[in-house]
């Protein structure tokens, strides 16, 4: 549950006393962008990476976003002061507020900017996978964008439950290995850590993104390539990547016989720690 405090267009207010208004067109069509950020000792993490996407993301979707990174990190760190969120999540979003016939009256910004902060969710220690073909269009230019109109992932996400699972695997429209609804996913063959490339139409998470840039364990290559539903049997294991849950193993995957030899993955989860800890140990320095 999310703490009471939230950000509002500046403003920092208890969460039933923010007044959002029918007329703000983003807000019942789905039109903005969101990250979920982790909160460390009170650092932002990856901040710069998240800001960047968010920003990509609102100018293909044509959503106002006139902060810069510095501009939103201060806003942000606010909210965080406020609640007293030293470790947890925050999640901000930027919704478009004019356009299209049904604008109502009253609507003054392009934008609304809201922030809150929530308690970092427990995800076990590893995770069951279903599968859900042609969830994902590859081809489709809005592909891979973080947006508000979430309301599809969630539905996966709530069905796996009921079924007894964690996440989903989704599929595109050639029936090729994309990304589950709120997490990426990677093959491990050997030492090679395999991800989808961003053509699969799987969105650019930021986790996924550092082991693909930064973060290096000795002996373990991270690549991007082509993954059939068929490669999740060949391989030696399975995790999947997101904020919220770093590294986490998959135990098993809906009809499909896994293996679970956890050595690359656990490699790599003590250098994204490593990096992790170094990151914040710099920011929080920096900030003095």
């Amino acid at each position: 549950m999310i703490r009471p405090l939230l950000l509002h267009n500046g403003e920092i207010r208890s969460s039933d006393e923010v007044s959002l208004r029918p007329g703000q067109v983003g807000l019942f069509s789905g039109w903005g962008v969101f990250s979920t950020i982790k909160i460390i000792d009170g650092v932002l993490f990856a901040f710069d990476r998240h800001w960047a996407r968010m920003r990509k993301d609102a100018d293909l979707l044509r959503v106002p976003f006139p902060w810069s990174a510095v501009e939103l990190e201060t806003e942000l760190l606010k909210l965080v002061t406020a609640n007293g969120d030293w470790n947890a999540t925050l999640r901000v979003l930027v919704s478009r507020n004019k356009g299209t016939s049904w604008v109502g009256p009253g609507v003054e910004g392009e934008v609304d900017l809201v922030a809150f902060t929530a308690p970092r969710t427990q995800w076990g220690m590893s995770a069951r996978l279903g599968i859900v073909p042609n969830a994902r269009h590859a081809e489709n230019v809005f592909a891979g964008l973080k947006t508000t109109s979430w309301a599809m992932n969630l539905v996966w996400y709530e069905e796996a439950h009921l079924r007894g699972q964690d996440e989903v695997v989704l599929l595109n429209e050639r029936g090729e290995v994309s990304e589950c609804t709120s997490a990426n996913i990677f093959a491990v063959f050997g030492d090679e850590a395999v991800t989808p490339p961003l053509s699969s139409g799987c969105l650019p998470g930021i986790t996924r993104e550092l082991l693909l840039e930064v973060v290096e364990a000795p002996g373990i290559r991270t690549t991007e390539r082509i993954l059939p539903l068929d490669d999740l049997e060949r391989a030696d294991a399975i995790f999947i990547t997101s904020t919220t849950r770093n590294l986490l193993p998959v135990s098993e995957v809906e009809g499909l016989s896994i293996q679970c030899d956890d050595r690359a993955r656990g490699a790599l989860a003590a250098a994204f720690d490593g990096y992790q800890a170094e990151y914040t140990a710099a920011a929080r320095r920096r900030a003095g």
